[in-house]
């Protein structure tokens, strides 16, 4: 189904604050992007009423694709360190904790980046892009056996999208393997939105989410203390020890940015794999195209990234009065830059609800817009999602969709818990 086939968007109707909205079908999504885009370009909606969290004054929601650029490319004006993944308004520490470098404006931010960056030596990077290939080669031939033992069935997410990327990055920042489920779980809750089926407690979200932060924090606090003593060669070794201007990462920055691991690179990765897996079934010439030709690998993965937009959104809270595309507004003003919206723009993509492998130009946002929050890690997710989508048609030629998928009910990550399917050389 297409945008122009869905029924007329009530823009009156809509509430983007409203979680199980988001866990609908995603024409009716994108068809209220593109209504947001025509009719309302900066939409005004109220915070998301949470346990424990005093409901702040709402948010702009951005959906036009110059908007969201002129908005990230004026960090003085839209700054991110009030919070940059979160719609609340939360103490500054509890959002640079788990933002990281997302949630921070300069010069912390430069600094920050800095040290982080300099860990990422082309030796350390080089290393890990070699190691993609032996993970996916790994998770792909044990979800061929787990079909073997389950007469072809399989879950897309839980058995290849999920543990590739957290092997990754558990394998780059050295955690060891009995820690690993419980990575995945605590992750899983800091990114689940609230969604009950994550959250054991449904009813007190934010307590779940700051157990898993400090369960996580904890869990790397200890590992870079080990690395002091008994470096290795890893990125957390590499981040205690690196050294910009006379300044390290604290423990606790070190752990921070390990949660902002898991959100940038672990969740949006695996949202990556299993949305285009899903979106591939639907497509099935795009499929047959891209398989027959390893040609189109890179434009396919940019084409592949901007039809899932795995981050819905970014937060920025201005800091004075001022104008931007034709709209006023106030210190202190919230807005949330749908990226999933501007990516959908037709002023910018051409038949923006087609799927094109080839497409290029393609300068979509989904790593983020232009500015100095672009995601550090845009290299490696994009050497995992080419070597996981070509894997995949050479080793698992036989996964078919077989089921809706369960989608996970967020605002924050277009993300799916489960995704059906079966490998029929298995059965």
């Amino acid at each position: 189904m297409t945008v122009e086939a869905t029924p007329p968007v009530d823009l009156d109707a809509v509430d983007l604050s409203d979680r199980d909205w988001w866990a609908g079908p995603p024409e009716r999504k994108y068809a209220t992007f593109a209504a947001l885009r025509r009719e309302r370009p900066f939409a005004f909606f109220d915070e998301p009423v949470m346990p424990m969290i005093p409901v702040g004054p709402g948010y702009w929601a951005v959906t036009r694709y110059a908007d969201v650029e002129a908005i990230s490319s004026q960090p003085p004006v839209f700054c991110s360190g009030r919070g940059a993944v979160s719609i609340a308004d939360m103490p500054a520490d509890l959002h640079e904790f788990y933002g990281s470098l997302i949630s921070m404006d300069d010069p912390r931010h430069a600094k920050i980046r800095r040290i982080v960056s300099k860990t990422f030596s082309p030796r350390m990077l080089e290393q890990t892009l070699d190691s993609v290939h032996a993970v996916v080669d790994d998770v792909l031939a044990r979800a061929r056996r787990t079909a073997q033992e389950r007469d072809g069935a399989i879950d897309v997410v839980a058995d290849i999208a999920a543990p590739i990327p957290l092997r990754v990055i558990c394998d780059m920042m050295g955690v060891p393997e009995e820690s690993r489920a419980a990575v995945l779980e605590q992750s899983n809750v800091i990114l689940s939105g609230g969604d009950p089926d994550l959250v054991e407690d449904a009813d007190d979200p934010v307590s779940a989410f700051l157990t898993a932060g400090v369960e996580l924090a904890g869990l790397m606090e200890r590992l870079a203390a080990e690395r002091l003593e008994r470096p290795r060669d890893d990125l957390t070794t590499a981040l205690v020890a690196t050294e910009v201007d006379g300044e390290r990462l604290t423990h606790q920055e070190i752990a921070s940015f390990f949660i902002l691991l898991l959100v940038a690179g672990n969740e949006t990765t695996r949202t990556a794999i299993s949305q285009g897996v899903l979106t591939l079934h639907e497509h099935p010439d795009q499929r047959a195209r891209w398989r027959a030709d390893p040609g189109l690998d890179r434009t396919a993965v940019e084409e592949i990234v901007r039809w899932v937009s795995p981050v819905t959104w970014m937060r920025r809270t201005a800091t004075r009065d001022g104008e931007v595309g034709g709209h006023r507004f106030a210190a202190g003003d919230k807005f949330l830059l749908f990226y999933a919206a501007a990516n959908r723009d037709p002023a910018v993509f051409r038949d923006p609800e087609d799927l094109d492998l080839a497409r290029e130009p393609n300068p979509h946002v989904g790593f983020g817009s232009k500015g100095p929050h672009f995601c550090l890690g845009a290299h490696l997710a994009r050497r995992e999602l080419a070597v996981t989508f070509r894997a995949l048609f050479d080793q698992l030629p036989d996964l078919q969709v077989t089921g809706e998928p369960d989608r996970l009910r967020s605002s924050f990550v277009n993300g799916l818990k489960r995704l059906p399917a079966r490998l029929t050389g298995a059965g």
